[in-house]
C-alpha cells in the first residue's frame, strides 16, 4: 500500500504532474508560494496584481512572468492560487465562475485561513478541483518568505479524492500538511491570529514602554527573554507561566497599571485583559494560590487603583521566586 508522509520522499504516483501556475492577487503570499512551486519544477505563467507594491513583488519573486488580468491568469494556468484578502475571496470566486473563466479539471487553490473548500463551490460547479492550503506563516513579501516555507505547517482542507494531491503540493513547497475539517477552519484561523498577530502587538508595546523607560536597545533586551518565553511555552504550556500575575503579586500589578495610566493609558485595557487571562490559567493549573488570587483579581477589577496588601514590588519577569 502506498503511503505518503512529510518525512518520506514522494512516490511518483502521488506527485502531481508538472503544472503551469497562476497567481490571482500578488500580495505577500501568492508570489512566494508560486516561487516555491517553481523550485519544485512547476512553471509560473501568469500573475495578476493592481497596486505598485504588488507589481514590485511579482517582478522580484517571479521575474519574466507576465502581469495579466485575473481571467487571463485562469486561461493560462493549470493551478491557480487565489491569494486575496479573506473578505474579497467569495466575490472573486463567484465572479470568475460566472464569467466562465474557470475550466473543468483546473486546480483552484485559495490560501485563506478562514475558509475551507466550501467558498470554492462556484468554481467546483464549473468543474474545478478545489483546495484550501493555508501556510501558517507570516510573510514579508520578499525572497526570505520562500526559505521560511521549509518546515512550515499548512492548514489543509480538501475533498477526499484530492487529499493526496493537496499533500503533495504542500510537501513540494517544503511544508508540513495539517488536515483541518471544513467546520473547524474559523477556529483554526482564530487560534493563529490570537498567537501571531497579537504577539506582534504585545512585542511592539513592550518595546515602546522600554524606550520610554530609557532603554536604548529594547529589541536586544527583549530578544533573549521573549525567545526563552516562547520556547518554554511551546514545550511546557501553562507550566511556563511566570511573573507577578502568576505569583499573585497584587501590589506589583497595581504598580504596573499605575505606571501605564501615567505613561501609556491606551495600553491599560490590554494589560488588564491579559493579566486576567493569565490569572485564570495560573489559578486553574494550581500555580496561583487562591488566597493570593483574590487580592490580585480585586486589583484587576478596579483597574489597579488600589494596591494589594503591602504594595511591594515583586521579582522581575525573568526572575524565579
Amino acid at each position: 500500500m502506498n503511503t505518503t508522509t512529510s518525512k518520506d520522499p514522494l512516490d511518483a504516483r502521488d506527485r502531481p504532474a508538472r503544472l503551469t501556475v497562476g497567481v490571482v492577487g500578488a500580495g505577500r503570499v501568492g508570489p512566494a508560494l508560486a516561487a516555491s512551486l517553481q523550485l519544485a519544477g512547476h512553471r509560473p505563467v501568469a500573475v495578476s496584481g493592481v497596486s505598485d507594491a504588488s507589481v514590485r513583488r511579482a517582478a522580484a519573486l517571479l521575474p519574466d512572468v507576465p502581469l495579466v488580468t485575473p481571467a487571463e491568469v485562469l486561461a493560462r494556468a493549470d493551478l491557480v492560487l487565489l491569494t486575496v484578502p479573506d473578505d474579497a475571496l467569495p466575490g472573486l470566486v463567484e465572479g470568475l465562475a460566472e464569467t466562465g473563466a474557470v475550466r473543468p479539471g483546473q486546480l483552484i487553490v485559495h490560501t485563506s485561513g478562514r475558509y475551507g473548500t466550501k467558498v470554492l463551490d462556484p468554481a467546483r460547479r464549473a468543474g474545478a478541483l478545489p483546495l484550501a492550503l493555508h501556510p501558517a506563516m507570516t510573510f514579508t513579501g520578499s525572497s526570505v518568505d520562500v526559505q521560511r516555507l521549509a518546515g512550515c505547517s499548512f492548514g489543509v482542507t480538501a475533498p477526499v479524492e484530492l487529499r493526496l494531491a493537496a499533500e503533495a503540493l504542500v510537501i513540494e513547497m517544503g511544508g508540513e500538511p495539517e488536515w483541518i475539517a471544513e467546520e473547524s477552519r474559523p477556529l483554526y484561523h482564530a487560534a493563529l491570529a490570537l498567537g501571531a498577530n497579537h504577539l506582534v502587538t504585545l512585542v511592539a508595546e513592550a518595546m515602546e514602554l522600554l524606550t520610554k523607560a530609557g532603554v536604548t536597545a529594547p529589541d536586544r533586551m527583549l530578544g533573549p527573554l521573549l525567545g526563552a518565553a516562547l520556547d518554554n511555552a511551546l514545550r511546557s504550556g501553562d507550566a511556563a507561566l511566570t511573573g507577578p500575575v502568576a505569583r499573585g503579586d497584587a501590589g506589583t500589578v497595581a504598580a504596573h497599571i499605575g505606571e501605564l495610566r501615567a505613561h501609556a493609558p491606551e495600553m491599560v485595557a490590554g494589560y488588564i485583559a491579559m493579566a486576567r487571562a493569565t490569572a485564570d490559567r495560573a489559578l486553574a493549573h494550581g500555580m496561583l494560590k487562591a488566597e493570593l488570587a483574590e487580592d490580585l483579581l480585586g486589583v484587576l477589577a478596579d483597574g489597579g487603583r488600589t494596591a494589594g496588601p503591602g504594595g511591594t514590588e515583586g521579582a522581575g519577569p525573568g526572575e524565579a521566586r
